[in-house]
């Protein structure tokens, strides 16, 4: 006997019918004598809904209150969930993420999860019942009800599986795996039968939409090389297909990249006329970074006139904060100029090829240049070329990019 932990995104509980295919997979798994234990997302556009709720009767609600509104979305999942299962007539029981034992921070809309004490889930699964979690939430120190972040369910299936060293841990999503590009968006994207979790990470951080990148983290953490060997499967609670295996060193077959991405949650910020001396870069992001700003492509111009300009980029919802950051400091570092840039996206390529190849950034630049793109900043790391570009060219460049590294079997 195995414990399975199964976590079904909003899509996969949209309507009734889908519930009852979901809680179809779950019974069939726990037919062959498996423990269960699924975590379950808001309905389709539950949780969208409810922000819209919110913005009409507060556009400035605390983000405590925003958290107790947004939970009630995975409350309504998993208790519908159950009661398709109890119609099944299998045994049953849904719990909430405090009833669960997810004890979080206390950040508001992003808490982080301290650590699980699954007490309750072991009490129930010891009385043969199928345990039906609701992901993307905990509990913080003053009792109030957190939420984990967009994408927090897989955060919670993967936690679970880590603490109750479960033996598969499956996230099921609207496609088949993880592909190299959005299948959706892109007619020759190929499914990939495994993939390493560092390549999965960048790919879940650059903005495919297949895995968290918290989920991802933790996975790797508690994953294939480690004492419990916990093994994470993507695949499609809509087809029977065999889905992607994530892993600690994949073989993608003599792949140069696994994937291209892209986010159009970016923008960007500019610093002009900045003093030209030590120091500065230090300051600036200091100050950003106290206010929980993250940043990701930077780019500082070499210094002129005894002037440089430094640009980078936030994700948009941290934009307004950002430049207010930078407005109160500007007179302090004396910068010219602070201006910004929402109609941005950025698009990367993704790969452990690249560290044994040359010529990947030109081939990747070179379809940019086929399609006349224009590209205002480039970040490289190791296994990753990630460029930004206006927002109106971004599925363009992903298609182009991705023709490049997989040309269809005709061409």
């Amino acid at each position: 006997m195995s414990l399975i932990v199964q976590k079904f995104g909003g899509s996969s509980v949209a309507d009734a019918e889908r519930v009852f295919n979901v809680a179809g997979i779950v019974t069939d798994t726990y037919k062959k004598g498996n423990d269960v234990v699924v975590v379950v997302s808001a309905q389709g556009d539950t949780t969208d809904d409810l922000i819209e709720k919110a913005k009409e009767i507060n556009p400035d609600a605390s983000k405590r209150e925003m958290d107790m509104l947004l939970t009630s979305g995975e409350q309504i999942s998993i208790s519908l969930l159950a009661m398709a299962i109890e119609k099944l007539g299998y045994p049953v029981v849904s719990l909430l993420g405090w009833q669960a034992g997810f004890n979080t921070s206390s950040a508001y809309g992003s808490a982080r999860i301290k650590r699980v004490i699954p007490d309750r889930i072991k009490k129930e699964l010891d009385k043969r019942n199928i345990v039906i979690v609701a992901g993307f939430q905990g509990i913080n120190r003053y009792g109030d009800m957190t939420t984990l972040g967009r994408g927090g369910s897989d955060t919670s299936a993967v936690a679970i599986a880590s603490v109750m060293h479960a033996d598969l841990c499956q996230i099921y999503t609207d496609v088949e795996g993880v592909y190299t590009a959005d299948p959706r968006k892109v007619p020759g994207a190929r499914k990939l039968s495994e993939i390493s979790y560092d390549e999965m990470l960048e790919l879940a951080t650059l903005g495919a939409q297949v895995l968290n990148n918290r989920s991802v983290e933790m996975a790797k953490k508690y994953g294939v090389p480690k004492k419990y060997n916990i093994e994470l499967e993507v695949l499609s609670s809509l087809t029977k297909a065999p889905g992607t295996i994530v892993k600690e060193a994949a073989k993608v077959e003599k792949m140069l990249i696994s994937g291209v991405a892209k986010d159009t949650n970016v923008a960007r910020i500019s610093i002009i006329g900045v003093p030209d001396r030590p120091g500065l870069a230090f300051k600036i992001f200091s100050k950003l970074s106290a206010k929980d700003i993250n940043v990701d492509i930077i780019l500082q111009s070499i210094g002129r006139h005894g002037t440089k300009d430094i640009s980078f980029t936030v994700t948009q919802d941290k934009m307004k904060e950002a430049i207010q950051v930078l407005e109160d400091y500007k007179s302090t570092i004396d910068a010219e100029n602070i201006v910004c840039d929402d109609k941005v996206a950025k698009v990367s390529i993704v790969g452990a090829g690249m560290e044994t190849h040359a010529g990947i950034a030109a081939k990747m630049f070179e379809a940019m240049f086929d399609a006349q793109i224009n590209i205002q900043m480039i970040a490289t790391s190791e296994i990753k070329i990630s460029v930004l570009i206006d927002v109106s060219d971004a599925d363009r460049a992903v298609n182009a990019i991705h023709n490049k590294f997989f040309p269809s079997e005709q061409d």
